[in-house]
């Protein structure tokens, strides 16, 4: 077993849902074979807009032949493994490579960068989970939150070297995947609350929106922002309790069971509908928003 690398982009040719699959060709067979039951790190390549860098991590569970296309694999990725990092790595940073292992004995970055699937040492994985799992300076969760009364000024902690299989004990943790979802949630929805359009900073400069999960992780939902809403607290509230819900369409559904539609369609934004993340991939999916739909949601 060895860690390793996958390189992913949104509009890729190719079928993958990184939460769950990773399709490749026969040519890297040889290396994802080499992941199975390890983890990998996901990298978004430079050459795209925005790029992410290195984005998520996820173990895999097996490699197979792909039944539906000759000469092509997947990698199936074990459930409620896959986590998003809060904080994205950039492929550089301070103007040096993070993954190490691509230089050559020059120091520049060798053809192995082009390869979609290569070998990660467990230094270059421990260092990029560890930039990756971020610290909670940025965006912390409102339950339990402590701000202390001199302000922020206290100076920062460095990071704990740790080593790599210890970082996959950490990937685990659930304080940490919340911290995670959550940031990668409140980003991409702007802060705002995605029903009331609501976008509220308390006194410590923190947003006074929450992530939801629309399908619930007691319930196998992923930690991933396609299973995630930005909302206040009201709305986070009444979206658990099944008094609001979404069509295919993403039209809010309001409960008649709810003792007060008439209060619940006033917070509701004026165009009746999510406020949802431009980028597609960051939507909420189908499954995810029928699921609630057909085990909370009350008609």
């Amino acid at each position: 077993m060895a860690f390793g690398i996958f390189i992913h982009k949104s509009d890729s040719i190719y079928d993958d849902v990184p939460s769950e699959r990773y399709q490749f060709p026969k040519q890297y067979l040889s290396r994802a074979k080499q992941c199975e039951g390890d983890w990998v790190v996901y990298l978004e390549p430079s050459k795209v807009k925005s790029t992410k860098g290195y984005f998520a991590v996820a173990k895999v569970q097996e490699i197979i032949k792909d039944p539906t296309h000759d000469d092509m694999f997947l990698a199936i990725i074990a459930p409620s493994s896959y986590l998003d990092f809060g904080d994205p790595v950039s492929f550089r940073q301070n103007n040096e490579v993070v993954e190490t292992g691509l230089l050559n004995a020059h120091g520049n970055i060798s053809g192995r960068a082009q390869a979609a699937v290569r070998p990660l040492s467990a230094e270059d994985f421990a260092r990029i989970v560890e930039k990756g799992l971020g610290r909670e300076e940025d965006i912390l969760p409102r339950e339990g939150e402590h701000i202390p009364s001199e302000g922020f000024n206290e100076q920062q902690l460095p990071f704990q070297r740790i080593p790599a299989r210890e970082r996959v004990l950490q990937i685990s943790n659930r304080a940490v995947r919340d911290r995670n979802f959550r940031k990668n949630v409140l980003r991409v929805y702007g802060e705002r609350c995605a029903i009331t359009g609501l976008r509220l900073i308390n006194g410590g400069g923190r947003a006074e929106v929450e992530a939801a999960h629309i399908r619930p992780v007691e319930y196998n939902g992923p930690d991933i922002v396609s299973n995630g809403l930005a909302l206040s607290g009201t709305a986070h509230w009444m979206f658990d309790r099944g008094l609001v819900g979404l069509s295919d369409d993403l039209t809010i559904l309001v409960s008649r069971q709810s003792n007060d539609i008439e209060a619940v369609n006033n917070m509701i934004n004026s165009s009746g509908k999510l406020l949802a993340p431009e980028r597609l991939a960051n939507q909420p999916r189908s499954e995810f928003i029928k699921w609630h739909r057909e085990n909370c949601f009350k008609n």
